[in-house]
């Protein structure tokens, strides 16, 4: 059971039993009670206005009690004596000597005021003195061996954020072995002020005190000792050096020396270690930009402040909870009282903190700014942060008033290699590695640099806390510059006409990596480089800026078209599409004069990318060129990859023959070339334009197929991709739905080892549709939220539109009318533009929920008019949508009676979709884009039947040749009685016939059956 610290009032000491809950009672001036104080080391005093802590500390010649109060934030002790000096007159007259203390600590008195006539008691706080000496006046209660007050200085401002950090240190310095502590980091980060809060809470186990020095102002390291001697107000003595006269007068003194900016005298770090081992009882505590590399040094880094995540920034988190955040706005008021952390600002402040990456002294210079400028402006200033934040306070040293003048005093106290060596590794984006920065350092400078010395380089830059360094288990060491470190360096490295040749030098490099990436991207090691080079996306993206911009500039555009050409994969399994889509537009847009292949690699995958995105006119465009430029070159993979890209094309617009046609065209040629990854994928991409037909038997066994191959090839993005498929078609299809959801799991587990971004969006698609599909409603809308918000993050316009009909068929589930109207309407507003395919789908999910909502007339028309569009399209409804569409049209026909309901099917039927959906005021649709009008080579319209009969109508005429009734011809073809009967009415009217039997004679002349 843990003890409560005994309590001393109204004359009696109070202490609980360990054993029970029961109390002892000691009466001060008793024997009993200086018999307790030498066993025991702690107790409070109380009175009904003052209440202080006595604790008993050791001191050279013995014990001795103190007593201590905190008031106003402070620290504040009395000494009083050995055990037979604590009287309760003692005790009393010290609890009231801490309360005028405390009034005169109100009444701001400059020096706190003596209040008793007792001489030997004196007040002291201890927050900024050493432990007190006493008066002469009362020999008895005289402290031990007196030392001289040093003063420690008092922060105006609370310490925000480094709670952890100051009990960590303090920890440290308590433990015996550690003597030498050093608190390293870059300038700005707070080392100092941490180091004054670390001094002030120990205070209390420093018999002769604490003492700090600051040496910002030397620079030579002889004068290091002599300012030492000077703190402690030692003379110069003939014949004594200061290293002597500091271990004579330190020799038995237990103190703390807490030595302020030591980076810039950092070798006269050995003469510490001499003095330590004089002064057995010396501890010291050093801030520095740099470890001293002495014996019995230990390190502890201070880090910035803790900064908010924008990419997890929930609207209702606390932000004030971040250190850096809470910094901010505490300075902002000190400037702007009524300034407040609201919704509207928010994620401003938590930008324009990230954005200083937390540093302290950043963070004051940009809050000073509060004023003059709104968080939005000043975050927007912040992209040149070094002539923004300046106008630090006066009272601060020089070097930091102004950011600039803190990276300055950094930067000067480097040697010129090490200052060439920063430039250098400035221009890297997000860390970079050991081997990134010795290739780039070898050949961005005419005279290069060894390998050796750049690792020699790093390390001592490491050591000076301008490099950080991050490990990951099985992974190189990479290494890290603050963003405002690398500002300062650019800067410096522009000032040097080092610029142009280090950015080349970069981009280089990158470009290497990315095409070493793309050569190993469809292997076993495919995961390993798509991670690699998410790792280096920010350093991509500046390569790839650089190269775009010297492009742009009126150089050669090539490096851009290869940076882009290589990073295919990666876009696309890590939904980068937009970045690509972007790059791409505007380096292709300034190739001309680029070699020919390379501009054909960059058009490849622009086509992709365009395509996720459903920018179907621009993959006509970006097809075309492509095509041609491939059949010039006589490149049979460039070929076959635009006619994929035309075949996925005609899919998107509904001409699924066209599709199969480009498609089947593309995997012959990839057979003849022998590439084992392009056949599979062509048959992937196949196979979808049958699973749309409803041809799941064959779609199943295609993409069976596709899944032995890509494991065979060690391709974990296709083997996911095929998992994928094959869940959709069983879920389709009313298959094994128990192996839908294996399916999915392993496919899913797959994509996250490559960190492929699609898998997510597609597997809680899905997943959500299965939720559903099993009676789970929540769940269903949980996953198919996540879905449609991650698919419209990536910007793939090409599925999104599925997404939102599958959480609209959730909102109909659930009887939200209004949702899933609103919703079926986007996905209708979508599919205009990007998925001709999804158009019937959501044209029968609207229109059951007008039927719900009582408008069955419009219903009926919407039901006929997505009946059309799958005639049109040949893709029929999936039997795992059946029975729900089934129970909805049956319900609306009962209510609107059969005749009524079936006129409404027919207008509904030959209704063009701007006139189906007018009708009730949903967005306009436009009339879809003609085949015959569309410019795609190689296609053509499937030949005429006779009489004009449509695709669907000769279905309906064969199985009326073999004598199928119209409730068979519906449930063969599925669809509705009603429109089997529409269809017989037009064959009859098309082919001049009256009857079935001069119909079916027609269909056996013209060997249709």
């Amino acid at each position: 059971m843990t003890r409560s610290i005994p309590r001393v009032r109204d004359g009696s000491l109070q202490e609980q039993r360990a054993e029970d809950t029961s109390t002892d009672t000691i009466s001060i001036g008793t024997a009993e009670w200086y018999s307790w104080l030498e066993q025991h080391h702690a107790f409070t005093f109380e009175t009904p206005s003052t209440t202080f802590t006595a604790r008993k500390e050791q001191r050279p010649g013995g014990w001795y009690w103190y007593a201590y109060r905190r008031m106003r934030g402070k620290l504040h002790s009395f000494y009083l004596g050995k055990s037979v000096d604590l009287t309760l007159e003692r005790l009393s007259a010290t609890a009231d000597l801490f309360e005028r203390a405390g009034e005169a600590l109100v009444d701001m008195t400059p020096q706190l005021k003596r209040v008793s006539s007792d001489q030997s008691v004196q007040v002291q706080p201890t927050s900024i003195l050493t432990f007190p000496t006493t008066s002469a006046a009362a020999e008895q209660h005289k402290e031990p061996e007196p030392v001289p007050t040093h003063r420690l200085p008092v922060p105006l401002t609370p310490l925000i954020g480094r709670e952890q950090d100051a009990a960590s240190t303090v920890a440290l310095l308590r433990c015996p072995e550690i003597r030498l502590l050093t608190l390293t980091g870059p300038g700005g980060v707070g080392k100092t002020r941490l180091g004054l809060e670390v001094a002030a809470r120990l205070l209390p186990d420093f018999a002769d005190g604490v003492s700090f020095v600051s040496l910002a102002a030397i620079r030579e390291p002889d004068l290091v000792l002599p300012t030492l001697a000077q703190a402690f107000e030692l003379k110069e003595t003939a014949g004594w050096l200061p290293l002597e006269q500091l271990k004579a007068f330190l020799r038995d003194k237990h103190q703390l020396l807490l030595l302020d900016n030591f980076e810039q005298v950092n070798t006269a770090a050995p003469l510490l270690v001499e003095l330590l081992q004089a002064c057995p009882e010396l501890k010291l505590l050093l801030t520095s930009r740099l470890r001293l590399r002495i014996s019995g040094e230990y390190v502890f880094p201070v880090h910035p402040l803790a900064v908010p995540d924008l990419k997890h920034l929930s609207e209702d988190e606390t932000l004030l909870e971040y250190a850096a955040v809470a910094l901010f706005v505490q300075r902002a008021q000190a400037i702007k009282p009524d300034f407040q952390l609201t919704a509207g600002n928010a994620r401003t402040l938590a930008e324009i903190c990230l954005h200083l990456d937390g540093l302290p002294l950043a963070l004051e210079l940009a809050a000073a700014r509060i004023k003059l400028l709104p968080p939005q402006t000043l975050l927007a200033r912040l992209s040149h942060r070094l002539q923004v934040l300046t106008g630090g306070v006066q009272d601060a040293p020089v070097r930091q008033q102004t950011l600039r003048n803190t990276l300055a005093w950094s930067y000067d106290l480097l040697s010129t290699e090490e200052q060439r060596l920063f430039r250098w590794l400035s221009v890297f984006v997000g860390g970079f590695t050991l081997e990134a920065a010795e290739v780039v350092c070898q050949t961005g400078q005419e005279d290069g640099e060894h390998s050796s010395s750049v690792l020699e380089g790093i390390a001592s830059l490491l050591d000076k806390s301008l490099v950080q360094q991050t490990e990951r288990d099985g992974e190189a060491p990479r290494f890290i510059m603050l963003e405002t470190l690398r500002e300062y360096g650019l800067e410096r490295l522009a000032m040097n006409g080092e610029e142009e040749a280090t950015r080349q030098a970069h981009a280089a490099y990158y470009l290497r990596l990315a095409e070493e990436a793309e050569q190993n991207m469809l292997g076993v090691a495919q995961a390993v480089w798509l991670e690699r080079l998410e790792r280096e996306h920010d350093n991509v993206r500046a390569a790839l800026r650089w190269s775009l911009e010297q492009g742009e500039a009126g150089h050669s555009m090539e490096l851009a078209l290869r940076l882009g050409g290589a990073l295919r994969e990666f876009w696309i399994f890590h939904g980068h599409y937009s970045e690509g889509r972007t790059f791409l537009e505007r380096a292709l847009a300034g190739s001309h004069g680029v070699v020919a292949s390379v501009r054909a690699k960059a058009l490849k995958t622009a086509i992709w990318l365009a395509l996720n995105m459903g920018e179907l006119d621009l993959v006509e465009a970006l097809c075309m060129e492509s095509l041609a430029l491939s059949r010039e070159l006589d490149d049979k993979a460039g070929i076959a990859d635009a006619l994929t890209g035309l075949g996925h094309l005609a899919m998107d617009r509904g001409y699924l023959d066209a599709a199969c046609s480009l498609m089947e065209e593309a995997v012959s040629l990839t057979r003849e070339m022998g590439d084992k990854w392009r056949v599979a994928s062509g048959i992937h991409d196949l196979a979808w334009v049958r699973l749309e037909r409803g041809e799941y038997v064959r779609a199943r066994a295609m993409y069976e197929e596709c899944l032995v191959a890509f494991r065979e090839l060690g391709d974990k993005v296709g083997t996911a991709a095929s998992l994928y498929q094959l869940a959709v078609v069983l879920f389709l299809s009313l298959g094994d739905q128990e192996r839908v959801g294996l399916l999915l799991e392993e496919s899913l587990a797959l994509g996250k080892e490559t960190g492929s971004q699609g898998e997510d969006p597609l597997w809680s698609s899905l997943a959500g549709q299965l939720a559903l599909q099993q009676g789970d409603a929540a769940q269903a809308r949980s996953l198919l939220e996540v879905s449609v918000a991650l698919f419209k993050k990536m910007g793939d316009r090409r599925h999104t539109d599925r997404s939102i009909t599958s959480l609209a068929r959730v909102e109909a589930v659930q009887s939200n009318h209004a949702a899933a109207r609103a919703l079926y309407e986007e996905s209708l507003a979508l599919c205009r533009e990007v998925d001709f395919l999804g158009i019937a789908s959501a044209l029968e999910g609207l229109a059951g929920v007008v039927a719900a909502q009582g408008e069955l007339d419009w219903a009926a028309r919407l039901w006929g008019a997505a009946e059309a569009q799958r005639e049109a399209r040949r893709t029929p409804l999936p039997p795992v949508y059946l029975a729900d569409y089934r129970r909805s049209v049956a319900a609306a026909r009962t209510q609107l009676g059969e005749r009524a309901f079936a006129t409404a099917w027919s207008e509904g039927r030959m209704m063009s979709l701007e006139q189906v959906l007018a009708a009730k005021g949903t967005a306009e649709i436009p009339v879809f884009i003609s085949w015959e009008q569309s410019s795609i080579p190689q296609v053509h319209m499937p030949p005429t039947t006779p009489s004009g009969l449509t695709p669907r109508e000769m279905d309906v005429l064969r199985l009326l040749a073999q004598g199928l009734t119209s409730a068979q011809i519906a449930e063969q073809l599925v669809i509705g009685v009603v429109t089997v009967n529409f269809h017989v009415r037009s064959i009859y009217s098309k082919l001049g016939v009256s009857s079935r039997s001069t119909a079916t004679r027609y269909a056996l002349e013209h060997n249709l059956v």
